[in-house]
């Protein structure tokens, strides 16, 4: 028999995503109408091993779920890749009454909940990251609005860019992975999308693309560039170099973590808490909660880290055959 839960943890972990507040306001009223205590972990691992640890009610988390970032904050904390760190979390969480853990995060801090498991921690990870690089759900926690946000953003700097004929490499977030960057370049119309997964790095077939749309009469040409690639400012020189065509590197950085997040997310991060505490009340620990084929699903953490995540092919194809001059 697993022990009874009576009192859910929760924190977040890593990089912060807008919905992570729908996604904690969704664990402490959930738990508190199923009659269980909720305790907020603050600043992720790095909180739970200085014991910065606050009590929750469903007061605690009203006027949250229209906040972007996180009111429990996060952090990176690398310490907990060490085993006596691991143990003195699971030893805190005990002391605490902590029965139950939901950790809300990407892969990293899912493989801190696989160990909190390993330790008799009951653990439940939500995917909480704007880079949609979590290979067994279909959606993240924070993407839809992050994508969101860098579609408008690159609305607005074509404006610019077709008023002064230039070039514009614009950078969008997602550390290794394209995903950001793919969608947008089909939704934002653009000539040129590089990805991590796909680059072959051939600077100078980009710079005859640009040179080709400049000579049909183009007014401007738009290329998206992943952070996994990075480095839009030097290539903005040498493209300006090559083409003598004006062009400029816009960065979007951290805007895209920001803001209210869109209604998908603030209702996929509700559903994924509530059933964070379903399966933390039904005995299950290990588990991350995922949405695959319009369903909400939960794997084995083990399963779900061991899993591996490509570009979509026919994504990638109608990208590559909607990017014409």
């Amino acid at each position: 028999m697993a022990n009874e839960i009576n009192t859910i943890g929760v924190l977040t972990s890593g990089g912060d995503a807008p919905g992570m507040n729908a996604a904690i306001r969704a664990v402490v009223r959930q738990a508190i109408a199923k009659g269980k205590k909720v305790k907020g972990i603050k600043r992720g691992y790095a909180g739970l091993l200085q014991e910065e640890i606050i009590d929750m009610d469903a007061y605690s988390v009203s006027e949250i779920i229209q906040r972007g970032g996180t009111i429990l904050q996060t952090a990176r904390c690398l310490e907990f890749c060490e085993p006596e760190y691991q143990k003195k979390g699971a030893e805190i969480c005990r002391k605490h009454g902590i029965d139950g853990l939901v950790v809300i995060g990407g892969d990293g801090s899912f493989k801190g909940a696989q160990k909190l498991a390993g330790l008799g921690i009951n653990t439940i990870g939500l995917p909480g990251t704007i880079d949609l690089d979590i290979a067994c759900t279909e959606y993240t926690i924070g993407f839809d609005t992050a994508v969101n946000t860098a579609m408008e953003a690159i609305d607005k700097v074509r404006d610019t860019s077709t008023s002064h004929e230039r070039c514009s490499i614009i950078e969008v977030m997602g550390r290794g992975a394209g995903y950001i960057a793919l969608w947008c370049g089909i939704a934002n119309g653009a000539e040129d999308v590089l990805l991590p997964e796909k680059y072959d790095y051939d600077e100078q077939k980009l710079i005859n693309h640009i040179i080709e749309g400049k000579k049909k009469g183009k007014q401007h040409h738009i290329i998206i560039n992943a952070e996994g690639i990075g480095h839009s400012t030097s290539m903005a020189k040498r493209i300006e170099a090559a083409t003598g065509i004006e062009t400029r590197a816009t960065i979007l950085g951290h805007m895209q973590r920001g803001g209210s997040p869109t209604c998908k997310d603030r209702v996929y991060a509700t559903t994924m808490g509530a059933l964070a505490v379903n399966l933390l009340l039904e005995g299950a620990s290990n588990r991350v909660v995922g949405y695959r084929h319009g369903e909400f699903v939960d794997f084995d953490i083990d399963e779900a880290l061991a899993m591996t995540k490509g570009i979509d092919e026919f994504q990638y194809d109608l990208c590559a055959s909607m990017c014409t001059n």
